[in-house]
This record gives structure tokens, sequence and C-alpha cells, in this order.
């Protein structure tokens, strides 16, 4: 059998796979996290996608990224662009110290009935889902029925755009909203990490490290705590990936559980880049008429040989 060959089945074996076993990714990349002296660059790619870290399928929208100095004031990113698969950008690092590079979207998704008819409450027009699936808020275009992205549904075939939950009519039926909170973050360190890395906000799920996030070493085990609402999350599952699954014929995911004190404790086997997401869904959420929160975290860190 050719090589060739060998790659046509392989294409065909991902074509029937089950959808969670192929569901695309958000992450951001740098093309670094620890620099030397207070006068470089970072950059960083953006997107979403099956493999980590090839973008294959969808960029990320730059309007939501933020960009937090070391001393707690805001920054900014520059060069941005977004292409067909991935977007890119530059943030100078121009204090020492730890800097965070992320996105947070905060929606509410779901969907009601008016005269037996179903009305969507989020999500875009012909899309849906929240963040990190295509059609989502902090997804570009390129997703299926999106400007470039291939097959989508024809124009009559879509259903009627979402509406906000104010449009929400008195008498509407079968009220079903979800409040849905992501966070995805990147650690950068110029010249020398901070001493502690940026207080949680106390809202939805969040990442407080014990272990600094730029001092990981291959062989050895980080603490990493997670919070729900400033508080440690309890038997969290936290999600672990290295990056080159294009290169592998496994996932190569490995799961964690949170203790009673929220942290996780990982090791890591050999150095490189890895995703680590954490997910929790919840019946607290602070927006009137939902019933359910779900909450979402994505980082990536990079680690390094000792």
């Amino acid at each position: 059998m050719t090589r060739f060959s060998i790659r046509l089945l392989a294409a065909a074996a991902i074509l029937v796979l089950p959808a969670a076993a192929s569901a695309h990714r958000q992450w951001m990349v740098p093309n670094a996290t620890v620099f030397s002296g207070t006068d470089s660059w970072v950059t960083v790619d953006a997107a979403a996608s099956n493999d980590l870290f090839f973008a294959d399928h969808q960029p990320m929208r730059l309007d939501g990224v933020k960009v937090w100095a070391p001393d707690g004031s805001e920054g900014a990113i520059a060069n941005g662009s977004t292409g067909r698969y991935r977007s890119t950008f530059d943030v100078k690092l121009d204090k020492p110290g730890t800097w965070k590079i992320g996105t947070f979207t905060s929606s509410v998704m779901g969907s009601f009935k008016v005269a037996g008819e179903e009305r969507r409450v989020g999500g875009r027009p012909g899309g849906g889902g929240g963040p990190g699936v295509p059609g989502a808020q902090g997804m570009g275009p390129g997703g299926p029925g999106g400007p470039g992205g291939g097959e989508g549904p024809a124009p009559a075939a879509r259903r009627a755009p979402p509406v906000s939950v104010a449009d929400i009519p008195a008498d509407a039926t079968d009220v079903k909203l979800t409040e849905v909170i992501g966070r995805n973050e990147l650690y950068i360190t110029a010249d020398a990490p901070s001493a502690t890395v940026f207080k949680p906000t106390g809202k939805g799920l969040e990442f407080e490290p014990v272990t600094h996030p730029d001092e990981l070493v291959a062989g050895e085990t980080a603490s990493f705590r997670f919070l729900i609402d400033g508080k440690p999350a309890n038997g969290l599952k936290v999600t672990v990936v290295p990056g080159g699954k294009r290169y592998r014929n496994d996932d190569g995911a490995r799961e964690f559980t949170t203790g009673a004190d929220g942290v996780a404790r990982i090791d890591w086997p050999a150095a490189g880049l890895y995703w680590i997401n954490a997910s929790a869904t919840d019946d607290k959420p602070s927006v009137p008429r939902a019933t359910q929160r779900r909450m979402n975290y994505v980082t990536t860190v990079e680690v390094l040989l000792p």
C-alpha cells in the first residue's frame, strides 16, 4: 500500500468519527512565553481547529482580545490581522513582569416559543453555540454559512435571526435560557515573573495558578487552582492536550481532577505547548430568566526542558 493510499484511508476514517471526537478547539499560541528585558514583542496566533495547534478551520475575532500589563493597567494589541484560517497580532512587552492576554465572553443562549414558533436567543444568524463553537461570539468569519465558509445553508433555509433576552415577549412559552461565560487566556513574562499573577474577578470559572504558568518544566508537577465565583472548584475535570496532534495517531489528552482546594496537580511528560481546558455547568446564572450557567476556561502553556 502506498503512502498516499494510507493517507486516504486515514482521511476516510476521520469522516466517520463521532462529533465529540472531532470538535473544534479554540486556542491562542504565542511564539514564546518568556522574554528577556523590556524591549521585546510577543506574536500570537489565534484560531479554532481540529488539531492543536494547526490552523485548519476558523480564525478568532480580535475585537474581544484584551491585554493587561504586570501592573494591572490595560495594554493593547498591534499589527492585528485576520486571515482565512487564523488571526495574528503582536503585543509590546515594555514593562517587566507577567502579562495577561485573553478574551472574556458573556452571553445568553437559548430559545422560546411564540404561537408555537420557536425563536432563538443569542448566537449568530445561521449559526449558534457558545464560545469556541463555529458561529459564536469570539469566532471570526469563515465558519459554515459565513464569508468564505464553504457550503453553508442556503439563505432561505435559515431560521429567523436570534434575539436578545429583552426582546422575549411576555406571552412567550417554553423559555429555556443558559448563561454562557468563557475565558481564553495567555500568560507572558518579560524579564522576570511577577510574584502574583492577576487577582480573580470572582465571576464564573477562573484560573489562579499556584505554580507560575511561565515556569513549567518537563518532568515536574505544577499546581493550578480553579475557582468558580471566587471559591475553589472541587471535583472539576481539567483536560490537558499536547500540541502536535497532526503528527500523532492519538489525541494525547489526559484528565486531572481538582481537590477540595480547587487545585489540579499536572505533570508534563515532555516539553512543548499544552492546551488546558476546564468547563462546568451549574444552576446559578446571574441573568434574569436564565436557569442554567455554562462556564469554560482555556489557556495555552509552554513547558520547557529542565
